[in-house]
């Protein structure tokens, strides 16, 4: 059977299950007195374009588009496991044993993976952009749902079993009806913390189990010995990290007592982990005292853990079970540690389970201990007491005005003129302050509202640190990093809470600064501002210190690249070009100071800000820029996408790790392959550019975006906590990255990831003809050009011209914002044709499943499109009437309901 064979077997089902659910969602409608509605659903009726706002209608089908997501996610799954079943495991590409089998067929020997596997590390962090239209308790609705989609897989089931699960699904599609889609309220951050916990806690636990097995599976299945991934610290390292309750650019609800409360919930998270995991080993390790004698360090374990936990062994509930009381008594240690007692550090209970491993060793029970003990062990290395690493991130220009507070404070002369000194007249001040262990200002003096706000932060640094130590403190990530300077003056901020420690060199910081770089003009100028900050001797020292610290091999330097601003500036070729010469420039001179960068990648969850399928994402780096070591941002809605049931979050947490794995052993192995695509690359770069900053500089652009998009609903929506422009300001340069694309996806323009394709294309065919000959040969094995030019196309296709058209009769009717609206579609037809001659394929034949997906869609799409291009008219109208607030409030919601809806069908937002 080959790809189109198991692409077909996919399509039937998925057909067969959208109609079963849909057919169940339509008897719930016509049961509750919608019938209707239930007559006008996608799939198993007819579709009606009708532009009547209709809000109970686009509830419907946005419901009918998330069962067809569920569908397609669960036959995606299933045709995997076949495909393996059938094909051996080595037949999905960008998994474990697809990997094993590259590596050793270049001549890595076992030896060589286990040496290198330890220091394999893999961190996704879990934001809260406001990208996620859904409601919380939507997706509860569909964790449950598609449980039950799995659950009627099992054909052991008699039929009267099938018509239980049917009734409990109708009985959930009723509940999700009844939930609604729309929030009243923007979420807090609490909330948004609460949704990132229960993964961290409730899906990503069990997770790791599953990882690890298909890990050791696929080793074996490789012929290498499973024996040798017993040890848990043999495995790849992974780990987790998240944003929620630090993410402080520009959002101003993230206080200092919001971070606190991140910190502890997420430690609260960890122990209950931990808990649980150990309440499991009390129903597990169920061995007779009187059977097997008990191992002295085990006796001694039990009498240590009784005085720890205050126990006396007469109140021990299984006194002839030495394993199950053990566990018990850690057990009762852990919920100690909650409340500020029982274990200081994760290690202390590592070695309390090793203790427990060997003790079954030595009667012989070694299945169960491996079945039972190692998992545990897996979970406190990869969880700890902290759960996930939080990161705190703010704006340079922040950080100015309150390093100028506290220099005001200080009474330091060049406090007035600090904020508009240069990059380079702040150095020698940062410097001499870096070679000072002096702070600035007594403890509790107030300077100024940014400063006492920055302070604030770094004193809940300091105390977590003190208390929990500092695993769970993240990296301090300064967004629109523009020089050394901005980096420097975290130093301070964190020497003036206690946050440097002394060594035999001089001070050092053990809090880990990182730039952020996000325009096109920043990520140009990267690589210098690299070489200049690791020549620092403070910095130097500081990354060496933290290396120790988290038992790296050599000093570490993070660094993180934004995929967001530079596209909104420049395009997705632009863009995608710069932050790929970025890397290969800043790890060449790191290399050269004897310094490895850890990239960490800000993906979104749309092409036009990095997204795209991993194992393309990860083989597209620049050679020896990933070196084992990264981490990526899981934005808005693709953490549900990725990780909200267990065998999507074990398939997508398998490609990073084994991508990761498999790319840096390789990139050892094998030279850096001749970059003959670089001298094409600047070319189109440069001419894609030129085309999107004229349409951006059109000076009828504005008035076009803000009215053939919805983008003046979305600032008003209600997804995330975090305001949709860093400032008040209504300029493009003040508008995130992530309503630009949001707006631009809802209307079917798609622009940010494709304009300036096809004029960079047609340039190069007709200025260059040998150019684009080399480029016509070298775009399939070119792992950077198919990642680009495949993302470009996904978007040019998702994009429809008719749909676009209905959006552009909601602008003015002048000259200006004609010309705009052509001079887009010129484009958009010049890049269809200039793909498809380069492809020489209808895409189609070359990507069916992609079509199909997108086929499947068009009509219901269509019919929701419709209804919002006259929802939005209505609503803007009321708004800008005269004594219309109540009805233009109530149009806003039933737009909101239209683009949920919208966001459903096209599976993504910003």
């Amino acid at each position: 059977m080959d790809q189109h064979d198991y692409a077909q077997r996919g399509f039937e089902k998925i057909r067969e299950d959208l109609a079963f659910l849909v057919t169940c969602f339509r008897e719930v409608l016509a049961e509750l007195g919608e019938t209707d509605l239930a007559n006008r659903l996608p799939w198993v009726n007819k579709v009606e374009i009708d532009p009547k706002p209709n809000p109970r209608l686009c509830q419907a089908y946005s419901i009918a588009f998330q069962l067809l997501n569920m569908v397609e996610e669960n036959v995606g799954a299933q045709i995997r496991r076949a495909r393996e079943s059938e094909q051996g495991l080595t037949s999905e590409p960008g998994l474990w044993a697809h990997h094993l089998a590259q590596m050793l067929g270049d001549g890595v020997t076992e030896a060589e993976l286990l040496a290198i596997l330890p220091d394999i590390r893999v961190e996704p962090v879990l934001t809260a952009h406001p990208t996620e239209a859904k409601r919380l308790a939507v997706l509860e609705q569909h964790r449950a749902l598609y449980q039950l989609l799995v659950q009627r897989e099992n054909r052991m089931y008699t039929p009267q079993e099938q018509a239980a699960i049917r009734d409990e699904i109708k009985v959930t599609l009723e509940r999700l009806w009844r939930t609604g889609e729309v929030l009243r309220n923007k979420p807090g951050v609490a909330e948004e913390r609460r949704n990132v916990i229960y993964y961290l806690r409730d899906i990503f636990p069990p997770v790791v189990e599953d990882l690890d097995l298909r890990f050791r599976q696929a080793w074996a299945d490789a012929g290498l010995s499973p024996g040798h991934l017993l040890d848990p610290a043999r495995l790849p390292r992974l780990r987790f990290g998240t944003w929620v309750g630090g993410d402080r650019d520009g959002h101003p609800l993230v206080t200092a007592d919001v971070t606190a409360e991140t910190f502890r919930d997420l430690r609260r998270a960890a122990l209950e982990v931990l808990r649980r995991a150990f309440s499991r080993l009390v129903g597990q390790l169920t061995i007779s005292g009187y059977e097997h004698p008990t191992p002295e360090a085990l006796s001694e374990l039990l009498g240590r853990l009784s005085d720890d936990t205050s126990t006396p062994p007469d109140a021990w509930l299984f006194p002839e079970e030495p394993w199950r009381q053990a566990c018990f008594l850690i057990e009762k240690k852990i919920t100690q540690t909650v409340q500020g007692q029982g274990y200081k550090e994760p290690k202390a209970l590592r070695n309390d389970l090793e203790v427990l491993y060997a003790g079954l060793e030595a009667i012989g029970a070694t299945r169960i201990a491996q079945a039972e003990v190692l998992p545990v062990i897996r979970l406190v290395d990869v969880f700890g007491f902290h759960t996930a690493a939080l990161d705190i991130r703010q704006n340079s220009a922040f950080h100015d005005q309150a390093f100028a507070q506290l220099l005001a404070g200080a009474s330091v002369p060049e406090a007035e003129s600090f904020v508009n000194m240069t990059q380079a007249q702040r150095l020698p001040l940062l410097e001499t302050e870096l070679k000072s262990r002096r702070p600035f200002l007594a403890p509790g003096v107030s300077v100024g509202t940014e400063a006492d706000a920055v302070l604030s932060c770094f004193r809940v640094l300091k105390e977590y640190r003190d208390s929990a130590g500092l695993r769970g403190i993240g990296s301090l990530i300064v967004s629109m990093t523009r020089g050394v300077a901005d980096l420097l003056v975290v130093y301070l901020f964190a020497r003036e809470v206690g946050l440097w420690v002394d060594t035999p060199e001089g001070p050092a910081s053990e809090v880990h600064v990182v730039p952020l770089f996000e325009t096109l003009e920043d990520l140009e100028a990267a690589p210098n501002i690299i070489r200049a900050y690791l020549g620092i001797e403070f910095v130097r020292r500081s990354v060496q210190l933290q290396a120790r610290f988290r038992g790296s091999r050599r000093p570490v330097q993070q660094v993180m690249l934004g995929y967001s601003d530079s596209n909104k500036d420049s395009g997705l070729l632009t863009s995608q070009w710069a932050l790929h010469q970025s890397q290969r420039e800043i790890t060449r001179i790191a290399g050269e100071m004897g310094v490895q960068i850890r990239y960490f990648h800000g993906r979104g969850g749309t092409i036009s800000r990095g997204a795209g399928p991993t194992h393309r994402f990860l083989e597209a780096l620049p050679h020896q820029s990933v070196r084992g070591d990264i981490r990526l941002t899981e934005q808005g809605e693709t953490i549900a996408q990725k990780y909200a049931n267990p065998i999507a979050a074990t398939y997508n947490l398998e490609l990073l790790l084994a991508g990761v794995t498999g790319i840096t052993v390789l990139q050892d192995k094998r030279p850096e392959p001749a970059d003959d695509a670089a001298g094409l690359m600047s070319e189109l770069s440069a001419k894609s550019r030129d085309a999107y900053r004229a349409l951006l500089a059109h000076p009828g652009f504005m008035d076009f975006f803000r009215t053939a998009t919805p983008i003046d609903a979305l600032e008003l929506s209600r997804i995330g906590s975090r305001p949709s422009r860093r400032s008040g300001r209504r300029s493009l340069a003040d508008l995130r990255a992530i309503p630009w694309v949001f707006s631009w996806t809802q209307s079917r323009y798609y622009l940010p990831g494709w304009f300036g394709l096809g004029s960079a294309l047609t340039w190069l065919k007709a200025e260059w003809p040998e150019g684009y000959a080399h480029l016509r040969k070298v775009q399939r094995s070119s792992p950077f050009l198919r990642f680009v030019i495949t993302n470009a196309e996904t978007n040019l296709f998702s994009a429809e011209r008719s749909i676009m058209e209905r959006y552009a009769t909601l602008c003015p009717d002048t000259e200006e914002v004609k010309d705009v609206f052509t001079f887009i579609l010129s484009e958009f037809d010049l890049s269809h044709r200039t793909l498809e001659e380069l492809f020489e394929e209808d895409l189609t034949k070359r990507r069916p499943r992609f079509n199909m997906t997108h086929q499947v869609r068009a009509d219901a799409l269509l019919a929701l499109h419709v209804q919002q291009v006259e929802l939005l008219g209505l609503w803007r109208a009321a708004r800008d009437g005269q004594d219309q607030e109540a009805a233009a409030d109530e149009l806003l919601t039933e737009l909101l309901v239209c683009t949920n809806a919208i966001a459903s069908g096209l599976r993504t937002t910003g």
